[in-house]
């Protein structure tokens, strides 16, 4: 199809050529077995992910891509089970990924193969993104037979990625690795492994059964230290009562101290009074002429 129509006129055959595609497709291409449904998941949970550290890596779910074919009236047409394209600005892409109006092309095609349910010409795509699309990667998994292969462009061949020291076969540009873990394609972003909804829940249970214990245990310490301070403030308030009972005490004994005092000076005071008595009386009688 060509490109130099006004872009009014080929995004209207683009269109077109979209519908016809989709009206095209026998029921069987509708019909997805469970190992390429699992794969599909994975990928798309894992590439979430991916997305959410960097934004400029975006893919796509069975979506058609459309582009432009020298001498031929219609555009090429390929549906991978997943696409990533790597840009920086959101991509808006409907029914179609139709490459004329999009910035950039595809980076990476995905495709999970079932001997089960075979719904494409996978050969057929293999040429597709080889030899028309040019993509730098594309990633062909048998899930039936534990066979993975990613290709990387080379020139104008895709020659198949060696695995790396730890087993992974590695796509540098988007800091990613893969390799086949418990029977799936799994992901290693930065080296890490990119866990699934299944093991982000259970490391939400454990984080929430940690922080459970950790309440627990912060509210038996709350309580023991409660309790602790319930003794301390019991003893303290012992110590004060004693306190008080020996300053009563006190304040008794120097009362009684006080009032003996008082009555012993009242006793000197008596008996120096009768002295004083007992040496006037002879006086008296010697004056009196009695003596």
């Amino acid at each position: 199809m060509s490109t130099t129509l006004p872009r009014t006129l080929l995004r209207l055959a683009y269109e077109r050529a979209e519908q016809k595609y989709l009206r095209s497709l026998p029921p069987e291409h509708f019909m997805e077995s469970v190992p390429q449904a699992t794969q599909r998941k994975i990928t798309i949970e894992s590439l979430d992910l991916v997305h959410a550290r960097r934004p400029d890596v975006q893919f796509f779910n069975e979506l058609l891509v459309q582009y432009p074919l020298p001498r031929q009236s219609e555009p090429g047409q390929v549906v991978p089970d997943n696409m990533v394209v790597v840009h920086d600005q959101p991509l808006v892409a409907k029914g179609s990924y139709n490459l004329p109006f999009q910035p950039v092309g595809p980076f990476w095609m995905l495709e999970y193969v079932s001997e089960s349910n075979k719904r494409k010409d996978y050969e057929d795509n293999f040429r597709k993104y080889e030899r028309e699309l040019k993509v730098p990667y594309y990633l062909l998994f048998y899930p039936d037979g534990q066979e993975l292969t990613l290709y990387h462009l080379k020139g104008r061949k895709y020659v198949s990625v060696k695995p790396n020291e730890q087993g992974r076969y590695a796509i540098p540009e988007l800091e990613l690795e893969l390799a086949l873990l418990d029977d799936w394609v799994r992901y290693w972003y930065r080296g890490t492994l990119l866990p699934l909804p299944a093991d982000l829940q259970r490391d939400l249970d454990e984080a929430h059964r940690l922080l459970g214990e950790a309440i627990r245990r912060a509210e038996e310490e709350k309580q023991r230290a409660d309790e602790q301070m319930q003794r301390a403030e019991e003893q303290t308030r012992r110590a004060e009562e004693q306190t008080r009972r020996v300053e009563d005490e006190r304040r008794r004994a120097d009362e009684q101290m006080r009032r003996a005092e008082d009555e012993r000076q009242a006793r000197l005071a008596l008996e120096r009074e009768l002295a004083e008595l007992r040496g006037q009386q002879p006086r008296r009688k010697r004056n009196g002429g009695t003596t």
